[in-house]
């Protein structure tokens, strides 16, 4: 029989597997399914983007393979996109790395930074695929459990035996921003501490009600404290080209390029050049996708609210975060007989740490009426639930 290696095993179960298999299950039975328990983003992607796409596919150039780093001018897109969005300068020829999407740099981090035995901070809850990396290296995965009310972390818990502490604002699952005295003090700590800081913007563009995100490199010290991972598969709806882009301290950016020259061959330059139209494209498009997910949030809260069951609004990301009610079950009971009686999944909070009990996440990426069906649904059956 042959036998995996160590650094197999040790790789956290995909949590959420069980539900998608559910998901299939349903919909072979022939059941209208909702699935708001993924974050697929369910607009097509501009037109000029994919134009843009379509004649880089015809260049010569991107036939051949590209610079392992990515292409010179798709850094320089990024470096103009922090510009405008966040007042940061970046020199675009060593404080930027082009990523095969957002998710492999944020684990790439790890290996990049981590020996085995070091210790590394996770948002508790927070984005699963940051235990992913920290196993893969062979590292120690220490909760750092969110405050329910703001979704900030105890700074304190970040001390010189952390080697790497991941953030993510707007977060996800909570939907919660962090403001700038947050970013500030955990800065403070980390260079104190000697920890690289590793910030996911992957939703700093979708944020709501005139709020606006902060980027760990737009505040004093950033830059020299970490690095912050985005993506164009939000902002842009360009979840399938599998592109994003890390961004700080010139060394970390040096150790990820290095290790992709050894794991990768960077992403298709025509991809890359759909991105650099999107980047360059005007605040009006992101706008519209921003207004959209408002939209829809407060329709789902509203028809929620009709069913007896207010909760906080998100203040941005693309999902909503809800407490279970009072006699609920446990997260994933609850999401699991949610989905075998009404065929609606949801994704259970538990999946996102220990911090995530007592509560489940919702995708905003379904349409209006398609998202107050679900908030009827989800009403209908907490009812029941508290009752048995």
């Amino acid at each position: 029989m042959m036998k995996p290696a160590d650094r197999i095993t040790r790789l956290p179960q995909q949590f959420f597997a069980g539900l998608v298999n559910l998901a299939v299950d349903l919909k072979e039975q022939g059941r209208p399914v909702i699935n708001l328990g993924q974050g697929n983003p369910d607009q097509p992607t501009p037109p000029d983007i994919v134009e843009a796409l379509k004649r880089a596919a015809d260049n010569p150039r991107y036939q051949r393979y590209i610079p392992f780093a990515g292409l010179p001018e798709l850094k320089q897109a990024v470096a103009r996109w922090y510009q405008r969005q966040h007042g940061v300068t970046l020199d675009w020829s060593t404080e930027v790395a082009i990523l095969i999407g957002s998710k492999i740099g944020l684990q790439e981090i790890s290996l990049a930074v981590l020996n085995p035995g070091d210790a590394a901070l996770v948002p508790d809850p927070g984005y699963p695929d940051y235990w992913s990396g920290i196993r893969l290296a062979g590292a120690q995965m220490i909760p750092w459990r969110l405050s329910p009310g703001t979704a900030l972390p105890d700074i304190s818990r970040l001390d010189r035996t952390v080697g790497l502490a991941f953030l993510n604002y707007p977060n996800n699952p909570t939907g919660r921003i962090a403001p700038a005295a947050f970013f500030d003090a955990v800065i403070a700590q980390a260079l104190k501490t000697g920890t690289v800081l590793a910030h996911d913007l992957a939703y700093g563009d979708i944020v709501y009600d005139g709020m606006r995100a902060v980027s760990l490199l737009a505040r004093p010290g950033g830059k020299a404290a970490g690095i912050e991972f985005t993506t164009v598969s939000k902002s842009y709806n360009m979840a399938g080209f599998r592109l994003g882009f890390a961004a700080g301290n010139p060394e970390l950016i040096r150790y990820l390029e290095t290790l992709q020259d050894h794991l990768s061959c960077s992403q298709y330059g025509a991809i890359q050049e759909a991105a650099i139209t999107a980047l360059d494209s005007p605040a009006a498009a992101v706008e519209t996708v921003r207004a959209l997910y408002q939209k829809r949030r407060d329709h789902f809260l509203s028809a929620l609210a009709e069913e007896g069951w207010s909760v906080p609004a998100a203040q941005g990301s693309i999902f909503q975060w809800i407490p279970l009610p009072p006699g609920a079950p446990p997260s994933v009971p609850f999401a699991e007989e949610l989905a075998r009686q009404t065929a609606l999944i949801v994704a259970p909070g538990r999946g996102f740490g220990e911090g995530g009990e007592g509560f489940i996440r919702i995708s905003l990426t379904e349409s209006e009426e398609t998202l107050k069906r679900a908030a009827r649904l989800l009403g209908q059956y907490a009812q029941t639930a508290a009752r048995s």
